[in-house]
């Protein structure tokens, strides 16, 4: 995928997630954020596009962005998001993918922030759809190759900035195998050490697990929601992934 298909898929993702959380109403739970109503669900949405704006429009070099304060009431939130993101899609669109930009982790440029919003607003999608459904989310809304590409982001990039907050404290080999995308990642775990991901190797560990499923499957399983994906051998590897 390419800087454009990642803008537009923020646009696709973020269509999804306001129709979703006007359906759900602002006083519905999240299930899958524990704590939260759909109104705090879009009001982190908004912290994060308005967060990302910014980071646009920051030197590389420069202090990390602040979020902008949102409106309190839901239908001005509504109104105010809106106008967010279509400037965050919008500003990623007319520039180049290797336009500079601060980013907190990767390339300090414009393609990190189109990947990296896209998959947000995605996985925040999911989250609104089960406000919405419950536990009747339809099984497969992502495509192939951007559910992949999610998986991809999250083992290589966001787990490892996770490990710097919160440690790795096992040692194992979890496998994620999305078939259906004609992908697999090998996450290798050592207590205390940044995990390492890359191709499957022919070692073996005491502790082992295969996630395995349908790309969008793997997707939601990576990002701890709920999923179709298969898990065998030791779960509690994947449930002790540090998460972001």
């Amino acid at each position: 995928m390419d800087h454009a298909d990642f803008v537009q898929q923020l646009r696709t993702q973020y269509a999804a997630l306001r129709d979703a959380a006007v359906a759900a109403g602002p006083d519905a739970p999240v299930p899958t954020c524990p704590q939260w109503t759909v109104r705090d669900l879009v009001d982190h949405m908004g912290e994060i596009h308005s967060w990302a704006l910014r980071a646009l429009h920051t030197p590389p070099d420069g202090e990390r962005p602040r979020p902008e304060d949102r409106p309190a009431d839901w239908d001005e939130l509504l109104d105010w998001w809106d106008k967010k993101v279509t400037d965050l899609a919008d500003t990623l669109a007319y520039t180049t993918s290797n336009t500079p930009a601060w980013s907190f982790i990767g390339p300090k440029t414009f393609a990190f922030w189109s990947r990296r919003q896209a998959h947000e607003t995605a996985i925040h999608r999911l989250d609104a759809e089960h406000a919405r459904h419950g536990a009747g989310v339809p099984s497969l809304l992502f495509d192939v190759g951007f559910a992949a590409d999610g998986v991809d982001e999250y083992l290589t990039r966001m787990l490892v900035r996770a490990a710097q907050r919160k440690p790795v404290e096992r040692a194992g080999r979890v496998l994620f195998h999305a078939a259906d995308a004609g992908r697999a990642w090998e996450v290798r775990l050592t207590p205390g050490q940044p995990p390492e991901v890359g191709p499957i190797t022919d070692s073996a560990t005491d502790e082992d697990a295969t996630v395995a499923g349908t790309a969008d499957a793997l997707y939601r399983a990576a990002w701890n929601r709920p999923s179709g994906a298969i898990t065998s051998g030791d779960r509690s590897l994947l449930d002790g992934l540090p998460r972001p």
